[in-house]
């Protein structure tokens, strides 16, 4: 992992022009303005164009996007990211309603549709930008990802596997940067595209 002194310097405005639509959805995709009783999750679970995929199928999910987060360099580009020199992880922004799918359903899906025991990996992609991560957007979150990581880090364990190497902290500590549009609903644009879905093969307990 880089450190803040060594990532690169950034810029000062986002320079990238985007759709105002999600493919999909139809919903805004960059906004700050999230429908009364709804909630925002941001998640890193590897190749952020298969996640997003994974999330705006889910019922109760109003919007998504894709970015970056949890690194030092301001609005960054996609290569930039990838050069390992900007400390962030590709990240899915997940905008939901809680009163159709819960956190903790989004949390659920987010362990079994990756390995999070692989740290600055996913499969065959490495670096630091595929690392496993849970931004929280409220103490409330923060609750529930910490239980569920404890329970299905159990469930790993019982079954002979690695620990999970998740990171879990306050998404107001390390800001999320919209990513270009050619990467948002990137699948949705070329559905032959890839799809990296390394995972333990191990569901989240049916009684958590």
């Amino acid at each position: 992992m880089i450190t803040p002194e060594a990532a690169l310097p950034g810029r000062d405005s986002d320079p990238f022009q985007r759709s105002d639509k999600h493919r999909v959805l139809g919903t805004p995709v960059v906004t700050d303005e999230v429908p009364e009783g709804h909630e925002v999750a941001i998640f890193g679970l590897g190749c952020f164009w298969g996640a997003e995929e994974i999330y705006w199928q889910k019922p109760g999910v109003w919007s998504t996007s894709v970015g970056y987060a949890g690194g030092f360099t301001a609005h960054p580009s996609y290569e930039e990211v990838c050069s390992g020199r900007t400390g962030h992880t590709e990240a899915v922004r997940v905008v939901f309603d809680p009163a159709v799918v819960s956190y903790a359903d989004l949390v659920k899906t987010f362990f079994e549709v990756h390995d999070p025991t692989q740290g600055m990996r996913q499969g065959n992609d490495v670096g630091t930008q595929y690392r496993s991560a849970i931004y929280v957007t409220s103490p409330e979150q923060e609750q529930v990802a910490r239980d569920l990581t404890k329970i299905y880090g159990d469930e790993l364990a019982r079954r002979g596997l690695g620990d999970i190497t998740t990171e879990i902290r306050p998404a107001a500590e390390v800001p999320y940067y919209y990513a270009e549009e050619s990467h948002q609903q990137y699948l949705a644009k070329n559905p032959n595209g890839y799809r990296c879905h390394a995972n333990t093969g191990v569901r989240f307990p049916a009684d958590a």
